[in-house]
């Protein structure tokens, strides 16, 4: 015969007693009204974690995430800055910008762990050997035969069908990472404390709204890549008020005067290379002191393009003085050359 749990014959023999006190009042004349209250039934113990398990809605159907995961892989591109922005450094990650885990708002999130990669394609074997239980490709453009090879390996979510290839807003895949690894709690107030941050400095600096700012994208060899809006890169710009400009894709070093509009920000040559081409050099916004620079070698080229929101908030501490001196038609206030800051 298997003995009973400790707790339960405990309780069994505590009704007993009251059963049989019961049955001595009554005889006495009494009433169960006179007798102490039984004691209550132990609670059950809490779940692990009351978050799981969970179904994510995405392109491809649904995911279930049956428990907590521990070991996390993620495979977009900048899904490693929102997972730890969360608190959670994944066993290994998509390989990007060399030196990510030296960025301030990385490292801090890191504590002195490392950070394992895996190559800048996707290496099904490389993942597998990590034995994930959850794989993110949020921030990628994934087909389908991709989505049903990495489910093989781990319960995979990838972006919601709302948006399009590697255009989820950074405050949906905040909140779609969060709810992946049961901290959407935590995901809502890493929003609310950007989002307000954002809002501040708009209070701040209403010139920026209407203004139209291009982002010109890696154009250290002559090419100009121009960031349309809704582009993740250009996020901050975006949630400033700063307009985008009507023209986007590449353009070639003889139409550079569609970079000529209320503010230019260059992301990926410095501002001495830049200055070297006479063409460029001429552009009034270039002239005027309303363009900031920055080399793919600064925290802030990366802050921009890995966009999480702990990322976001560092480029707004760079970023918010130098558009306000872009802005404010004074020459008094320069723009400091962001392409030298370490």
């Amino acid at each position: 015969m298997i003995d009973p749990p400790r707790w339960l014959g405990r309780r069994w023999l505590s009704i007993a007693a009251t059963v049989a006190a019961s049955a001595l009042l009554a005889a006495c004349g009494g009433t169960p009204s006179d007798l102490p209250p039984a004691p209550a039934a132990p609670a059950a113990p809490p779940s692990a974690s009351p978050a799981f398990p969970v179904s994510i809605e995405h392109k491809f159907g649904s995911t279930t995430i049956p428990a907590e995961p521990e070991r996390v892989v993620t495979v977009g591109w900048n899904d490693q800055d929102f997972v730890l922005a969360l608190g959670v450094v994944p066993v290994s990650t998509r390989s990007w910008f060399e030196d990510y885990s030296s960025y301030p708002w990385v490292s801090s999130a890191l504590k002195g762990q490392p950070l394992p990669t895996f190559s800048e394609e996707i290496d099904l074997e490389a993942i597998a050997q990590q034995k994930p239980d959850l794989v993110l490709a949020i921030y990628e453009t994934i087909d389908q035969a991709t989505y049903d090879k990495l489910s093989k390996i781990a319960p995979t979510v990838v972006q919601s069908q709302e948006y399009p290839d590697e255009e989820t807003p950074w405050d949906a895949q905040t909140l779609l990472t969060g709810t992946a690894l049961g901290k959407p709690d935590e995901a809502q107030k890493l929003v609310d404390t950007v989002k307000s941050k954002i809002d501040a400095a708009r209070s701040a600096h209403p010139e920026f709204a209407g203004k139209t700012l291009v982002a010109d994208f890696g154009p250290e060899n002559g090419g100009h890549y121009l960031l349309p809006a809704g582009d993740p890169r250009r996020a901050v710009f975006d949630a400033l008020g700063f307009g985008a400009q009507q023209d986007q894709a590449e353009i070639s070093e003889e139409r550079v005067d569609l970079l000529d509009r209320d503010v230019l920000f260059v992301n990926g040559a410095s501002k001495e290379s830049m200055l070297a081409s006479p063409t460029f050099a001429r552009l009034k916004v270039v002239q005027d002191d309303r363009t900031l620079y920055t080399t793919f070698e600064t925290p802030l080229a990366g802050a921009l393009a890995y966009s999480g929101p702990n990322a976001l908030a560092y480029a707004l501490d760079v970023l918010v003085p130098q558009l306000a001196a872009a802005t404010d038609n004074n020459p008094a206030t320069p723009v400091a050359d962001l392409s030298k800051a370490g």
